[in-house]
């Protein structure tokens, strides 16, 4: 089993409701966190004005200097045991825009190529996504908190409530490590589709990278009225 290391972040601007979050680019960060498994407490960036307040979102520095750590905790060269970097749609979500708000384009599409993101691995087989936290339900780990969601978490941020929203980045950093460690040990990832059926996605192997499951052949979606493009997770890797 890998030795992971689960990434998260929230974003600072408000969050269109049609979900098409590219058109209203860039949203900057607002906090991020990562849980590694022989860490249970997980770490959180964020920043505190002079005054002692939390500021509204990471500057470009700051930014760089989390891409930097996560680099130093996942390099070979600089870590001896390095962690794999894990996230649920970090591929298409959180290192894109992480990327954009370091600058650091290249740095961003290693990290990711070489990361693990469940979500990506089970898109690239099935043809379709799925949300944490029905795969958290399927499997019996922690799901998110009751009542909250990143569109919620989004909101109390821009309103000011934001240790809350620092909190629930870290409950989100938990529940992804614990369902990849879950899965590996049984070897297989279970959840209950909207039909009421369980369905099953096995892992022979563990989970794969992005760089891996990229070598997936195209699975038959010729079923679906309007499938998802895999470009929609892809494209700002430029492949």
């Amino acid at each position: 089993m890998r030795r992971y290391i689960a990434f998260d972040i929230e974003t600072a601007k408000p969050f269109p409701e049609n979900r098409d979050w590219r058109s209203t680019r860039p949203l900057g960060i607002a906090c991020a966190a990562a849980c590694g498994g022989d860490d249970p407490k997980p770490r959180a960036w964020y920043y505190r004005s002079p005054s002692g307040d939390i500021e509204a979102h990471l500057t470009r520095q700051q930014a760089q200097s989390l891409v930097k750590q996560l680099i130093t905790l996942t390099d070979p060269q600089q870590t001896p045991n390095p962690y794999t970097l894990l996230t649920w749609n970090g591929l298409g979500f959180d290192l894109d825009i992480l990327a954009e708000e370091s600058g650091m384009t290249e740095e961003c599409r290693q990290l990711a190529l070489d990361h693990v993101d469940m979500m990506f691995h089970i898109f690239a087989t099935l043809g379709c996504p799925l949300g944490l936290d029905k795969a958290a339900q399927g499997m019996g780990t922690p799901g998110k908190p009751e009542g909250m969601n990143g569109a919620l978490a989004n909101e109390m941020w821009i309103n000011g409530d934001r240790l809350p929203v620092i909190q629930y980045c870290a409950s989100d950093v938990r529940s992804t490590l614990a369902l990849a460690q879950k899965c590996e040990t049984q070897g297989r990832l279970q959840w209950t589709s909207n039909t009421g059926r369980t369905r099953f996605f096995n892992l022979p192997t563990g989970w794969l990278t992005v760089r891996q499951a990229l070598e997936v052949p195209e699975p038959n979606r010729s079923w679906m009225t309007a499938p998802l493009p895999k470009e929609s997770f892809t494209g700002w890797l430029n492949l």
